[in-house]
């Protein structure tokens, strides 16, 4: 049991949880999205730039365990500049991969995302990977349905 603990706190979480990538309030954003898991109390805002249908600066602030604070974190390091159509397929593959009954082959995945893999083994932590991945994943659908001119 202790090797799989360890394997959950790899260093890159580790280190994305010391020093999370793009950790900044900034309120005046065109969009404020709420990540809150009311289990465990981890609580997230992403703040979110989007033009023209693609995401031009993306930060996030909040409080949460290890595990959804890397998660934020290599969310935001993924998003940047990217369109809203390469966010959805990011993100469903971080789900296939994360979420156990989607199965996603893990030699198909990138180093990074690798190291969430873990979590499967503690079905209790998976919210945790998962909980700004899916604000943001809300987000992107709520967004498709609701597109201004402007966006």
């Amino acid at each position: 049991m202790e090797e799989k603990v360890n394997a959950l706190y790899h260093e890159t979480i580790l280190e994305h949880n010391r020093a999370p990538r793009f950790f900044e309030k900034r309120p005046e954003a065109s969009h404020v999205v709420e990540a809150y898991n009311p289990v465990c109390g981890d609580k997230f805002r992403l703040y979110l730039d989007v033009e023209a249908g693609k995401v031009v600066r993306a930060t996030f602030h909040g409080y949460g365990c290890a595990v959804s604070k890397a998660s934020a974190s290599v969310l935001m390091t993924r998003i940047q500049g990217r369109t809203l159509e390469e966010l959805r397929v990011e993100i469903a593959a971080f789900f296939g991969a994360i979420l156990p009954e989607e199965g996603v082959d893990v030699v198909e995945l990138d180093a990074e995302i690798a190291t969430f893999l873990p979590v499967r083994d503690f079905p209790g932590r998976l919210k945790c990977a998962t909980l700004a991945w899916e604000a943001m994943n809300k987000f992107t659908a709520d967004i498709s349905t609701n597109i201004a001119p402007n966006l």
